[in-house]
Order: structure tokens, then C-alpha cells, then sequence
């Protein structure tokens, strides 16, 4: 077997989640728990009828990657050449690493705390990885100087999730044009950064960066799974400079064909309809909602300006933590340690389930919890 499969583990979030039962308070799996609009399923499935559900070209569907690009005010990138549709956006990640940094010579810089998909591929395509950790104490917000401080001499990728899983925080559009203008100002090869945007729909502030609006060498990966809660769909895309789309497209179609023609039917309606936005307040309600509950739980915890994560401080091994309250309350959580060290005494948390699950959730991690006190600010 291949040695690099069998050194990188299971994902600790699935085992955890496997231990739920009907009784649970599910804090864990990132998954919405909305309805999807049943009508682009039903306009797909009249498509279907009258043209059958052949391939569609490696790199998607025209009519598809020409909405996505529309979607998007990416000036240098939103072009319909530069869209390829992947099956979910961990596709897309996993497509972007592989084909952009060479093993033998080039290395990745992982914006932590993170999910932990961009370590593991890596791990397994023998790519040198380094990690900068943002600090607790300024509640884990993206900092710009310690970001370019990290960058090697190898690295040729800067992997950003923002809004981040798990903190919930969003990086600054001053970040990201104090980012891009460093990097671009660097002499050399180029060093990409793949900004992981899969909760581009679901943010709290008026900020919010996205590098590919400034930062040519960006390349952008998204998908339909929290925005219209599709996760079973496993519809993606992901964006970039048109001299690297070519052979990323490559490296998908040998990975995968195409994504599934019935999916992109799906996504095509949704697009034309406007509808990728249309839980957007929904979620905004929520978090406000969960912020008040976990204050008066007696929490210490990072209001979220993104995502649909709580990061809640229990202080100590998170891992024995999260065990412990499964084990003792039936309440299902992340520990902090999976996505990375600076989340270490740390829970992510998910506000997506019914208001009194999570209430009573929160009130069982703060019985258990060594560490009370509020919120840390963004």
C-alpha cells in the first residue's frame, strides 16, 4: 500500500459524528440543515427527460461556467474559460494542489486554524507543507503581517478558508489587498493562493476580502453545499488564472470525468434563478440567535462574522473533552486540535440544528467547560 494513504488518519470529525444517535445534541458535522428548493431538482429532471443525461465536457457545462462567471465581479478571472466544475470543492482543492506545487522543490503555507483537507493532501502527494497560526488572543482574526512573515523561499501556495472553518472568522478586504500587493511586489515565481470560499454566502460583515477581486494569481473554489444546503449534490467549481486552468482541468478530468450532469442542471437553475444567496438571512438570524444563547450559557467564545461555526474555549485537551461530552451528555462537538495547534482547548461548534438542541448543548458545554467568561470580539 501506499505509505503516505496509510500514515494520514481518518477524519476525526466523521468518527466523532458516527457516535451520534437519535437522542443526540448534534453540534459537529458542517452540514445545513435547511430544506433545499425542490424546483431546480424538478427543472433538471424535465431537462433530463427530454435530452438524456449524457457527459458533459470535462470542463463543465458551458452554459453553467458562463453563469458561475457572471456570478462572480472577479474582473481578471470571471470568464467562463477560467471556470472549471469539480465534484464538491475538496475535488477542487485536492485539483489545485496537485497540479500547481511540484513535490520535489515547492511548498504549501497553511493559514491555521484550518480543516484539515489541505495538510492531508499534501501529506499524500509528498508536498512540503508549513503552517502560521493565527492568535487566540486576537480571536483567531486573519493577520496580514504574520501571514507574509510565514511565506519560505519554497513556498509557491497560501491556502485561506474565509469565512474560516472552524473559527468563523472572515478575512478584511484591507487584509487581502495588503496580501496581494506583498505578493505581487515579490520578485520570482509566483505564489498562488488558493482562497477556500465555500461559506462565501454566509457572512456577518461589510469587509469581507476575496483576493481573486485583486490577487491575479488566486485561485477560487466554491461549491453549492452551504450555500443551498447541497451537500449530497457534491457540485463545486473552482477559478483561476487562465494559464493554470488548462492543465487543472487536466488533472480533473483524470480525477474525476466530468462532475455529474444531473448536478450541474441543478446548479445551472439555481444560478439563473439568483438563488445561491437565498439563505443568506436565514443564517444571519441564526448566529445572532446562537451568539445570545452561548453569552447566557456563560461561554467563552469568538463571535462569528462568517461561517456557521462557534468557536467555543473549554481549555485543556479538546480531543478528551469532546469524547467526555458524548460520552456523559450525548452532545456532539469538534475538538480545537484537528485543526490545528493554535485551536487546541477550543470546540467548533455548529449552529445550524433546531434553537433548543443547541441551547441545551451550549448549557451542557459550559457545565463541563473549565473556562467561563464571554465572547472575544472580532
Amino acid at each position: 500500500m501506499n505509505p503516505r494513504v496509510v500514515e494520514v488518519p481518518a477524519s476525526m470529525i466523521r468518527a466523532l459524528n458516527a457516535k451520534r444517535n437519535a437522542e443526540s445534541i448534534d453540534l459537529g458535522l458542517g452540514e445545513p440543515t435547511l430544506m433545499p428548493d425542490i424546483a431546480p431538482f424538478e427543472a433538471a429532471t424535465r431537462w433530463v427527460a427530454e435530452h438524456g443525461c449524457r457527459y458533459t465536457p470535462n470542463v463543465g457545462d458551458p452554459e453553467l461556467r458562463a453563469a458561475i462567471a457572471a456570478h462572480y465581479d472577479f474582473p481578471q478571472l470571471a470568464r467562463a474559460e477560467n471556470v472549471c466544475i469539480t465534484t464538491g470543492s475538496q475535488e477542487a482543492v485536492y485539483c489545485a494542489i496537485k497540479t500547481l506545487l511540484d513535490p520535489a522543490r515547492d511548498e504549501l503555507l497553511v493559514v491555521e486554524p484550518a480543516f484539515a483537507v489541505y495538510v492531508k493532501i499534501a501529506q499524500v502527494e509528498g508536498i512540503a507543507v508549513r503552517t502560521v497560526s493565527m492568535s487566540a488572543a486576537d480571536g483567531f482574526a486573519f493577520d496580514p503581517e504574520k501571514i507574509l512573515e510565514s511565506i519560505g523561499p519554497k513556498t509557491r501556495m497560501i491556502v485561506v478558508c474565509s469565512p474560516c472553518n472552524p473559527t468563523g472568522r472572515t478575512i478584511s478586504r484591507d487584509a487581502v489587498t495588503r496580501v496581494a500587493k506583498a505578493l505581487g511586489d515579490r520578485p520570482g515565481p509566483p505564489v498562488h493562493v488558493l482562497h477556500d470560499e465555500v461559506y462565501r454566502e454566509q457572512i456577518y460583515r461589510e469587509d469581507a476580502g476575496w483576493f481573486a477581486e485583486v490577487y491575479p494569481q488566486t485561485i477560487s473554489v466554491n461549491s453549492l453545499s452551504k450555500s443551498n444546503s447541497l451537500t449530497g449534490l457534491r457540485l463545486g467549481w473552482v477559478i483561476g488564472p487562465s494559464e493554470v486552468m488548462p492543465e487543472i482541468v487536466k488533472m480533473h478530468a483524470w480525477t474525476t470525468s466530468c462532475a455529474s450532469t444531473f448536478a450541474q442542471r441543478v446548479a445551472l437553475e439555481i444560478f439563473r434563478n439568483g438563488a445561491i444567496a437565498a439563505n443568506r438571512n436565514w443564517y444571519r438570524t441564526r448566529r445572532d440567535a446562537v451568539v445570545a444563547v452561548a453569552r447566557d450559557a456563560g461561554l467563552t467564545f469568538i463571535e462569528p462574522d462568517g461561517a456557521f461555526f462557534l468557536a467555543v474555549r473549554v481549555g485543556g485537551d479538546s480531543l478528551r473533552f469532546a469524547l467526555e461530552l458524548i460520552e456523559r451528555k450525548n452532545v456532539i462537538a469538534i475538538p480545537g486540535a484537528i485543526f490545528g495547534d493554535a485551536f487546541e482547548g477550543w470546540l467548533r461548534t455548529s449552529f445550524v440544528g433546531p434553537p433548543e438542541a443547541i441551547r441545551r448543548g451550549y448549557e451542557q458545554i459550559a457545565a463541563s467547560s473549565m473556562v467561563r467568561g464571554g465572547s472575544q470580539q472580532p
